[in-house]
């Protein structure tokens, strides 16, 4: 039996209370004659992705962050919407380092078991863009995605201010482009996932949420965020809004009272509960909504003169048992079968969330049959990018005893060409690689301290001298170049192709065979090979990054890109 929570809306809240707003359609303009193939959205839309002169731009609003919401602002309006139009949706906004977007999931798929038309806006995408613009649970058509990004950019094109940045940044449009899509599709309510923090973040020109979220606090985007839980949090609580109820997870004592004081500082009242559940129900009550769960006969909490209080709990209807049941989050401590190899794919990435994925594929690793003959192999596949302490993650992965370490960029293929979705102009190939090479070192460090072995490491080594053509298939496979391997079991590949090419051996349909016996020089890939061929069991975690899982995804389940 679920338990949640639930305060009472705040003392500004009155004029929500009269039921669901249907959101007035934008006003027309300019659109192509016959609308531009949905690639080249696509193409165009890349193109706003962050560069070097945005780059300058971000460090120079950096030191005022409101003008980043001041240009977001001007971005909107210049799209034909005012922040006063985002009050007509109904917004649940969502914040927090761990857990945010499928707090958001279950919470939107509770609603719409109640019959509602549901928008859900959320980032990164997996395999496709518009994952991050879903309508009832679903990401908006092809045909949907480019009228409405035709739409925004034709209306920002003849905008332009030739004195400043005359078009907003890749997650900027996004950002307007679901507003628009909301709108114009009329939705019951948004679910709206921040982006990076809160206070300052793009989602934030949001006025009048219907009711706000806190999920998981933890470390991640210290240069931007700063970097202690007590800074986090100051930026999170920063999407409270003055008589919106506000909900938190717990939370450790010192962040928990910061956020405590970024409530009191809006006049928001906070409570620690499960999370999803309360939100939604917070929804239905604030919009009259009847038979919303009923309250659980339970004797008052120990922590009733806590800070932040505890509210009281309630039996989840019928309607929130179905659409818990029926949520689905993909990427997240999923388990995808394939024969005799096992992928269980986890888009961790900061200290908690792989703390948690290492006890869910232990105990998912456990629950399963084990082969008769034994021969069971255990394989990490995994990346980190940004800012992360890739040292403190690859450390809590080593109890998990894998047998191969596998890293490689996010790139799904060497060539991204026909793979618009998944092009990233911020980062090349070579930088990705250097990354991935450090990854490796560092595993290799980590694996000497364990087993107290004195294992050998190459001495510095040149991206450019590391990849060599496959002779047999033309692939390209990260080798060392003094032609001696490093004295551990791990690999470097240049895409997530190849890695799992390696990984699979030929025994998975959707993953080609690697190349023929013999055509990888490396001794740790080539003995690697044998094992995986022989082996009665294959479990390979994918963890790291949600990019690193997303492109698994598709070359995974090929099914996602259509």
């Amino acid at each position: 039996m679920a338990e949640a929570t639930v305060l009472p809306p705040g003392p500004d809240a009155g004029a929500e209370l009269r039921g669901v707003a249907r959101a007035a359609a934008v006003p027309p303009s300019r659109v192509p004659d016959r609308p531009a193939p949905f690639q080249d959205a696509i193409r165009t839309l890349n193109t706003l992705q962050t560069n070097a002169s945005y780059l300058e731009q971000v460090k120079r609003e950096r030191g005022d962050p409101r003008a980043q919401l001041e240009a977001m602002k001007g971005f909107l309006e210049r799209s034909g919407l005012k922040v006063e139009d985002l009050d007509r949706l109904n917004i649940i906004h969502v914040t927090g380092t761990k857990g945010k977007g499928s707090v958001c999931a279950f919470a939107e798929r509770v609603l719409r078991s109640y019959g509602l038309k549901t928008g859900f806006y959320s980032s990164p995408h997996l395999v496709q863009v518009r994952e991050r613009i879903r309508i009832n649970g679903q990401p908006i058509s092809k045909e949907l995605f480019s009228k409405y990004f035709w739409l925004v950019y034709n209306r920002l094109e003849e905008t332009k201010d030739p004195a400043r940045a005359s078009m907003p940044a890749y997650f900027r449009f996004l950002t307007i482009m679901a507003f628009h899509v909301f709108l114009q599709e009329k939705v019951d309510l948004a679910v709206v996932e921040v982006g990076i923090g809160g206070a300052y973040d793009c989602t934030n020109i949001i006025r009048k949420p219907v009711v706000c979220g806190v999920s998981s606090l933890g470390i991640d985007h210290t240069s931007i965020l700063g970097d202690t839980l007590e800074k986090i949090a100051w930026q999170k609580g920063g999407i409270f809004k003055p008589g919106v109820p506000a909900f938190t997870v717990a939370q450790p004592e010192r962040p928990l009272e910061v956020l405590r004081d970024r409530a009191r500082e809006r006049a928001v009242s906070a409570s620690n509960a499960a999370l999803a559940l309360q939100l939604a129900r917070a929804w239905l009550q604030r919009r009259g909504r009847e038979g919303v769960g009923e309250p659980k006969d339970l004797p008052p909490s120990a922590e009733a003169g806590r800070p932040v209080p505890l509210a009281p709990a309630f039996r989840p209807s019928v309607a929130m048992v179905q659409g818990l049941r029926e949520a689905e989050w993909l990427g997240r401590t999923q388990v995808l079968p394939h024969g005799p190899v096992t992928w269980y794919i986890d888009g961790a990435h900061t200290t908690s969330s792989v703390q948690a994925c290492v006890r869910w594929f232990r105990q998912a690793a456990l629950n399963e049959d084990k082969p008769q003959d034994g021969s069971e192999v255990r394989v990490l596949l995994f990346n980190a990018t940004g800012d992360r302490d890739t040292a403190a993650l690859l450390k809590l992965l080593l109890p998990c005893q894998f047998d191969y370490a596998v890293f490689c960029p996010n790139f799904a293929e060497v060539s991204v060409v026909g793979n618009v979705d998944q092009q990233n102009f911020n980062v090349t190939l070579e930088n990705a690689l250097t990354r991935c090479l450090e990854n490796q070192k560092t595993w290799t460090q980590l694996m000497e301290e364990k087993v107290g072995q004195d294992l050998w490491l190459s001495a510095p080594l040149e991206v450019g001298s590391l990849l060599k053509p496959d002779p047999v298939r033309g692939a390209l496979l990260l080798v060392p170049s003094a032609e001696r391997p490093l004295n551990s079991n791990s690999l470097v590949f240049p895409c997530i192709s190849h890695a799992l090419q390696w990984i699979a051996q030929g025994r998975v349909p959707c993953v080609p065979a690697p190349a023929a016996k013999g055509a990888h020089p490396h001794p740790v890939a080539s003995s690697g090979a044998v094992l995986l061929q022989e082996a009665a069991v294959i479990r390979v975690l994918v963890t790291g990054s949600l990019h690193l899982v997303g492109g698994v995804l598709k070359l995974l389940d090929p099914a996602l890109s259509q």
